[in-house]
Formats: structure tokens, C-alpha cells, sequence
């Protein structure tokens, strides 16, 4: 994912005439019936959720933490409901599924902890709907997750996990090389043989070329790069490196785009629902919360757009612009 190509595609996006076209060739390449009055029909909706989508992301980055989470969370979603309708051209196709899709608990505890807090996930939303239709996930892999497990599958948010000796993720690759290194010791964490590790990895990842095992470490030589943030692989934009979790329990299979949702869907509903929780956060800083929430929200802020712009320039690779 080139940041540079998305931000490009993203601003090529903003007009009429070049929304219809790309909606045309995304409704083309699935075999949507009429797609020409379809794209037609759908360019305006979809140009000015991108527009307000962007809008979110540009006026959170200038106003203080205490309206962020909205901000960004209402941005993901313009942008989540623009790559669905390149994908769904009759999107939304009830009322049932403009809800959220999730939910947390409705009174916090008095001694209450964000990352010990959880999301439970529902069965009708906007959650469930675009994860089954921008990540083929119509099964999700846990019904409820907490806080801290969504968060250390963050990998920019290593680096602070990492000064708490919290993180839980290892590198094992670089963008854009074809090749992954694992630890042999994460066989025991992993409590398998190296060769039902290398059947459970390679079901993650592009074609495998050559396998290797010796006494320190597992190798992979693969045809093509990584390109997805999708667990249990996730990339830091930042640094330019691919993780994995070190033990069985973080091997969600999930794209990054979800957990950012469920952290933002959580951390949006406590600045307006919890605003003494919030409020003594951002000033009194009580904890080790401060920094991590603080930290993610900058990452989100450039990370999850660039992510879902990958999403839409995907689909419009295979035609020329």
C-alpha cells in the first residue's frame, strides 16, 4: 500500500464524472446488471461520503482529543458506507442495518478500565455487514473481544506496549519483500509442530515458494508480498514492518479496519455517554490508559483512511483510469 497512490486515487475521486466512472467499473467487473444507471444513480452519495468522511479526519486532526473519537469515528464510518456501495449498489437495502452492529455495556463500573472494557458484537449493524461484504468474514471469530487484546493488534501501538513489556506481537517481515522469519521458540507458544505451523500460516498468506526450519528459526520465501493488514499478519505503516502475534491466544483473523471500528465505536460512545471518565482521563491522566488511547488516536487518524482508500483503489486496479 503506497500512501502517495491512495491519497492521489482518493482526490481523483472528488467529482462527479470520475465517481460514476469508477463505480461503473467496480459494478462492471462483479456483473451488476445496469450498471452505467446504477453508477449513475449512486455517484453523488458516494462522492460526498468520501467528502464528509475526509471532512471528519481533517476537522478531528485540528480539535482537541476531547471530540476526536467522534470525529474519527463518524469519519470511518462515511468511508466504510463509500466502499460498500462500489461493492452493494442497492446498499443500504434495509434499516436494520444502519445500526452499529455492536454494543458495550450500559453502565461502566465505578473502578472501570478501558482496555479491561468490552465490545460485543450483534448480529444485524453496519459491523457485521461490511465486515461479511470488504472481508468475505460472514462468521466472526469471537462474539466479544476486550479492549486490550483490539489494541496490542495495533502495530504502531507496539512501541508503547513494548516499555510496559505488554506487547504480544513479534516481527517477521518487511513491506514489500517476499519473505517472512519467525522465532523457532514460537512453536512452544504456539503449542504445535513446525509443520502444523507452516499448514496454519500459509492459509494467511500468498503462495509459498520454500519452507525452511532449522534450530533457530521458520522461514517462508513467498511469490508476492503482503499487502493486507489482516490478521493474523498486521503491517505499521510507520516502520514499514509485518507482525504476528507471539502466542495462539492474539491469532484473530480479522482485517485492522474492524479493530479499529470496535475501539473507535467504543472510545466514541465514552466521550459522550462517560464524560466524567473522559473528562478526568484527558486532564488528570491517571493511568497508562492516557497514552495508549492518545497514541492510537493519532495512528487511526492517518492510518484507517489510507486503509479503506486501499480498499477502493483495489478494486479499481484491473482497469485503466
Amino acid at each position: 500500500m503506497k500512501k502517495a497512490d491512495i491519497r492521489i486515487f482518493l482526490t481523483y475521486l472528488q467529482s462527479q464524472e470520475t465517481s460514476q466512472h469508477y463505480l461503473k467499473t467496480c459494478y462492471e467487473q462483479l456483473h451488476i446488471p445496469d450498471a452505467a444507471t446504477l453508477s449513475y444513480q449512486n455517484a453523488n452519495v458516494f462522492m460526498y461520503n468520501l467528502e464528509h468522511g475526509n471532512a471528519f479526519y481533517t476537522h478531528g486532526k485540528k480539535s482537541d482529543m476531547l471530540l476526536q473519537p467522534i470525529l474519527y469515528f463518524y469519519g470511518m464510518v462515511h468511508l466504510l458506507k463509500a466502499a460498500l456501495i462500489s461493492l452493494r449498489p442497492h446498499y443500504p437495502e434495509s434499516t436494520k442495518i444502519l445500526a452499529h452492529g455492536v454494543s458495550t455495556r450500559k453502565r461502566k463500573k465505578k473502578q472501570y478500565s478501558f482496555l479491561e472494557d468490552e465490545v460485543k458484537i450483534q448480529h444485524q449493524g453496519l459491523f457485521p455487514y461490511f465486515s461479511e461484504h470488504l472481508f468475505h468474514m460472514k462468521q466472526m471469530p469471537f462474539e466479544k473481544i476486550t479492549m486490550h487484546r483490539l489494541a496490542t493488534s495495533i502495530p504502531e501501538l507496539q512501541c508503547l506496549l513494548r516499555l510496559e513489556q505488554q506487547d504480544e506481537f513479534i516481527e517477521v517481515g518487511t513491506i514489500g519483500e517476499t519473505s517472512l522469519t519467525f522465532p523457532i521458540d514460537i512453536l512452544d507458544a504456539y503449542y504445535i509442530t513446525a509443520n502444523a505451523f507452516i499448514k496454519r500460516v500459509s492459509t494467511h498468506i500468498p503462495p509459498v515458494i520454500k519452507t525452511n526450519v532449522n534450530k533457530t528459526n521458520i522461514s517462508f520465501e513467498l511469490k508476492q508480498p503482503i499487502t493486507k493488514s489482516f490478521g493474523p499478519f498486521f503491517i505499521d505503516h510507520f516502520e514499514e514492518k509485518i507482525y504476528f502475534p507471539k502466542n495462539r491466544e492474539h491469532f484473530i483473523p480479522v482485517s485492522e479496519v474492524m479493530i479499529h471500528y470496535l475501539l473507535l465505536y467504543n472510545l466514541s460512545m465514552l466521550s459522550r455517554y462517560e464524560s466524567q471518565w473522559w473528562g478526568e482521563l484527558l486532564t488528570l491522566k491517571p493511568d497508562n490508559e492516557f497514552p495508549l488511547i492518545s497514541h492510537f488516536l493519532s495512528v487511526t487518524a492517518e492510518k484507517t483512511p489510507l486503509l479503506l482508500g486501499d480498499i477502493l483503489l483495489n478494486q479499481f486496479r484491473n482497469s485503466p483510469i
